[in-house]
């Protein structure tokens, strides 16, 4: 710095003044004597300078346009170097020079390493938790896009609410749907082009069901880390279990911080809205049981087939019925297991779905450690089916958790988004974007039911034994 000083030019700049632009030809860098600026890239800040640090150096070097804009978060005294200056110091004092090109060095690979500060205010945070299911991406994509739009940047939890009660700067990524805002951040740490999300499988930012979320301790943490990290909307996307995480936090945060959910799950287990996932689900379940259908027939063999439906059951109804299977068994279901013996007799082969939720109380109760299907074959041995009779049953397969979104859920996730921007634009919070047929809804989040039930009439048609 004492090298340094007869051929720099000091000056000083108030709190919020920019000292160099994005676009801009760069002619000088600067170092901070005292005081604090921020570094900016498309309107984010990734880099907080401090005292000692210096900005400005790419252009300088390179002698190309300036790649982001700095502004004084405080008053503060800064040093210009000149381009013309700096090459007079390098010939003049190579040992300085060299110093100071080694500290630009470890600067910028400082700064390309670690954009702490790029999650220092997190404008909107995403956090997808839960079991996967087909449009967990597909939405994320969409809400990305749809919220830059109206000028908000998006930022997503890496692992659901894992990340949220563990809160450091690693816990986060940055989202970029705009292509030419992402080739500019593209080089700082976490930054993610969501736009490859929009056909995606399965969920990219996520935990494997965090139970632990449901203790007051780590939600109180959770809410904190929002709270430090400035957060302004805070999205939950997923099912039951993920909404009841999303409505906590709600509840632990001010009003300033805007709360909403969005729904994806394949068994569609919250009520008065489609689910994401709901129909690429239902369309690959029918696909499999079709083939049972076919299988079962050639060889007159009975299948029970568990599926999935821990509460409502209507990924099993629908994949029954879109296969034109035999029977479907839901989590309600009561059906006497003598008549579907009876109704087995009149059939040389037959598919029935069980439903994972099937008398679950009661299966615990007894002690029983097979899965659904298993359980409804003894109560049928129970009933007198046929001891020798061709049955085989298959436990529940979680596949279709990874299938690709078909177009009604990807459809559906668009709708639910631009739904989602309409609220945030209304100002509200604490809601669920809702949509059934043609009609666009919300939900607040003290009406949202998660215990979705299924039209007793479906449930009926089911019913090809006649039990």
């Amino acid at each position: 710095m004492r090298a340094l000083g007869s051929l720099t030019t000091p000056c000083t700049v108030d709190e919020e003044q920019c000292v160099i632009s994005e676009g801009e030809p760069g002619t000088a860098l600067y170092i901070v004597e005292d005081g604090a600026c921020a570094l900016e890239i498309g309107g984010r800040v990734v880099k907080a300078i401090v005292s000692g640090e210096v900005f400005g150096e790419m252009a300088v070097i390179d002698r190309q346009a300036r790649t982001a804009t700095v502004r004084a978060t405080r008053p503060s005294r800064l040093l210009a170097l000149e381009a013309g200056a700096l090459a007079r110091f390098e010939r003049a004092e190579p040992a300085a020079a060299l110093k100071l090109h080694k500290a630009i060095a470890r600067q910028l690979t400082s700064y390309m390493r670690r954009a702490d500060a790029l999650y220092d205010r997190m404008d909107v945070l995403i956090v997808q938790d839960g079991g996967c299911a087909p449009g967990y991406d597909v939405v994320t994509a969409q809400l990305t896009r749809g919220l830059e739009q109206i000028g908000r940047q998006v930022f997503a939890a890496r692992e659901g609410f894992k990340s949220l009660a563990s809160g450091t700067a690693r816990d986060f990524c940055c989202l970029v749907h705009d292509r030419a805002l992402y080739e500019r951040l593209e080089h700082l740490q976490g930054v993610i082009h969501s736009a490859a999300f929009a056909q995606a499988r399965g969920a990219s930012f996520r935990s494997e069901r965090y139970r632990e979320f449901s203790q007051a301790e780590l939600q109180r943490r959770a809410a904190d880390h929002i709270l430090t990290r400035r957060v302004n909307i805070l999205i939950g996307i997923g099912g039951n279990g993920t909404f009841a995480g999303t409505n906590a936090l709600s509840k632990l945060l001010p009003d300033s911080v805007k709360t909403f959910f969005v729904p994806v799950t394949i068994d569609s287990d919250l009520y008065g809205t489609e689910c994401i996932g709901e129909h690429t689900g239902a369309m690959i379940g029918a696909e499999k049981i079709h083939c049972y259908v076919a299988d079962a027939r050639t060889h007159h063999r009975v299948y029970i087939i568990e599926m999935m439906g821990a509460e409502g059951g209507y990924h099993a109804l629908h994949s029954c019925l879109g296969a034109g299977a035999d029977l479907a068994l839901l989590p309600s279901s009561r059906y006497e297991a003598a008549r579907v013996v009876r109704g087995l007799e009149r059939h040389r082969s037959a598919v029935i779905v069980v439903a994972e939720g099937y008398k679950r109380e009661e299966r615990r109760a007894a002690g029983f450690s097979g899965n659904a299907a298993q359980y409804f074959w003894d109560e049928l041995l129970a009933a007198g089916l046929d001891p020798t009779r061709k049955v085989v049953c298959e436990g529940f397969s979680r596949d279709v958790r990874g299938a690709p979104p078909n177009y009604r859920d990807i459809t559906l996730a668009q709708r639910m988004a631009r739904r989602l921007v309409a609220l945030v634009l209304e100002g509200r919070t604490r809601v669920m974007p809702a949509i059934l047929g043609a009609s666009e809804g919300a939900i607040e989040f003290d009406d949202i039911r998660t215990d979705n039930s299924v039209e007793s009439g479906l449930a009926e048609l089911a019913n090809q034994l006649g039990a």
